[in-house]
Order: C-alpha cells, then structure tokens, then sequence
C-alpha cells in the first residue's frame, strides 16, 4: 500500500488565519511556511460552491489522492456555503477543509486556501475536474527547471452526451477547456487555465493572490483572474516562464446549460468584459498579446476549415463557422461595451 498523502481534515488543522483585505497579505502568511516546506511538496486546492457537482468533487479528490505523495496536502475550500461546508467535513477525513474566508467568488475562494497552504507549489483544480491517471506527475516534473514558475495541462470536456455539433473546437475556453490553437506539445505560454494550472508558491509570495473583483462568482460567468495574475507575474518578472503541458491532463464534466447556443453567447459576452478590465489593470498589449494571434490566425483557418466540411457534406460545418464569426464579435462587443464602462468610470 503507499504511504498515505499529508491530508488533514479541516477540523483537525490549525485555526484559519484572520480574513485579509489585501492580496499582499497572502505572501505575509505563506513566507512562515516557507522555512518547513520541500522543494517538491505540493498543495492540491478545490474550490466548491454548490451540491449540484458533489459527485464530481468527490471523484475529483479521490483521483487527486491517488496521485499525491507523503509531502503533499489537500485543500477544499468551500465558498459561502455552511451545508456544503459541513457535508464535506463529513466526508473529506484526508483533506483540510476551510470555508472561503474572502470576497464570495473562485478568487476569493482560492485566496482563502492560499493563505493556509505549505506546498512549494500550488496546484489549482476545478470541482466539476477529474484529474486523469499521471496528471500530478506531469505538472510537478517541470519544476525542476527553476526558471518554471508555472504549469498547466490539458482540460478535455466530457460533454453529457455528444458535444454539439455547431460547437467549434476553437472556442472551448467557453466551456473552461483546452481549446484548438494551444500547443501540441510542451510550450511556453502567456497564461494559464484554472480547471488545470499549478504555480511555485513563490509566485504569490511576489506578486500577491488572485484579484477578487475578477472571476466567476456563482453561476455568473466571469473570468480572466488566471490570466491577470499570470501577466501580473511576468510583467515583475520578466524571465518568469508558464508551461502548457499537454500530458497533464483533467476531464471537465459539462452540464447540459454549457451544450446550449445562449450559454456561448453569454460566455462569450463576459469574456470580452473581463478582458476589458484585465487591460485596464495591466495594459491593453499584454492583455491582449494571445488574443491577437488567435484572432489572425486560428479563427480565420476555424471559419474556412467549417465552409470545405459543409462543401464536402458537412453541414453542421456553416454552424461551426457561423459560430466561431458569433462568438468573435460578441466578445468583441463586450470587450467594447468594458472599456466604454471603465471609460465612464474614471471621468
């Protein structure tokens, strides 16, 4: 049998730290941690919000378990919910168990758990996630290398059925997946995804935690906090390098709301209001940097690639087409409509 993980049930750890207004507090609290940390320890952090995906946060940490070792630990923190919370410190005898301590939210949420974990890195996890079989290995192999400051994986979607055949593979980051246009192998990229991302601990030592007026927050569809804080990193450290790997890899569990055209539309609405606001807080180029590629150049071959399937006989390619162009111009109006709104507010 292998030797159990370092995971303690909420109840049993030591008392949480106060709530912190400020993200900097984050790196205050961790820097005592520090001195008792390994160089290959690693804090796995769920975040839960509702019973709606209990089944498949279970699954999630029983796969996660599976693939930890003596050193690692286990964190689910529950966000604002006393049922949720209660019921999984019922259940989760091998984890710690917080309640979301910040602003209500995944950011807030992932804030709380970061000010409690010793790891030397950090890996984030979805609830609705099921890390598949090496996925913890792939993620810590390349913080060897101490130029890596972060890693991420491959989000594959299991959809309740078939994936729609209108869907486009270019925009499954509306559904919180690996979309086409990511590398095939193990690259560098500008930032990374929260269902699959890992970061050295250090990181929010150096540039704080996760802006909580940033990311979803129950069911409304926001996003980009990953994304803020990964360009927040690199812009005070310019020789800080993010890994895609795809060998990492976690399987998101789909509701039949993300099968439907409205949900695409709403999701794309919101991204282009959270990209507005990540480049009002960090700049608009490096907001923007990977957008720009992937406009030019993944969309434009996403379009005609649907029009040769549906002259072929495809027909559902014009639905894939027809949503890629749906789905760049409502993003663009959202990101529009953000930075007429940040506009607004500054005068």
């Amino acid at each position: 049998m292998p030797p159990r993980p370092f995971c303690r049930r909420g109840r049993k750890s030591s008392p949480e730290a106060p709530a912190a207004s400020a993200l900097g507090d984050i790196a205050r609290v961790n820097t005592a941690h520090t001195g008792n940390d390994r160089l290959n320890s690693l804090t796995v952090i769920v975040c839960a919000y509702t019973d709606d995906r209990w089944e498949t946060l279970c699954r999630a940490i029983d796969m996660a378990l599976k693939q930890m070792s003596t050193d690692d630990e286990l964190v689910v923190v529950v966000d604002h919910n006393e049922a949720l919370l209660e019921r999984c410190r019922a259940a989760f005898d091998d984890c710690i168990v917080l309640a979301n301590t910040q602003r209500r939210g995944l950011s807030g949420a992932r804030n709380t758990a970061l000010r409690r974990a010793r790891g030397a890195v950090i890996a984030f996890l979805d609830d609705d996630a099921i890390p598949l079989d090496g996925w913890l290995d792939a993620l810590r192999a390349p913080y060897a290398d101490q130029r890596v400051f972060g890693v991420g994986g491959l989000t594959r979607p299991r959809w309740p059925g078939e994936q729609p055949k209108w869907f486009p593979a270019e925009f499954l980051w509306v559904v919180g997946c690996s979309h086409l246009g990511l590398p095939t192998v193990q690259g560098p990229v500008r930032n990374l995804t929260g269902a699959n991302m890992s970061f050295r601990q250090a990181v929010f030592e150096q540039v704080g935690g996760f802006a909580e007026t940033l990311g979803r927050n129950g069911k409304r569809p926001l996003g980009c906090e990953e994304t803020e804080l990964c360009i927040r990193l690199t812009q005070a450290d310019p020789g800080a390098l993010l890994l895609y790997d795809p060998s990492a890899q976690v399987e998101h569990h789909m509701t039949k709301q993300r099968k439907t055209f409205g949900y695409f539309v709403r999701r794309c609405w919101a991204e282009g209001l959270s990209k507005a606001e990540v480049s009002r807080r960090v700049g608009r180029s490096d907001a923007l940097s990977s957008e720009r590629d992937y406009t030019r150049r993944v969309l434009p071959q996403g379009i005609w690639l649907g029009l040769r399937q549906a002259s072929r006989g495809d027909l559902s390619g014009i639905s894939r087409s027809s949503a890629i162009a749906t789905g760049l111009a409502v993003t663009t109006a959202g990101y529009c409509t953000g930075a007429l709104l940040s506009r607004s507010s500054r005068k």
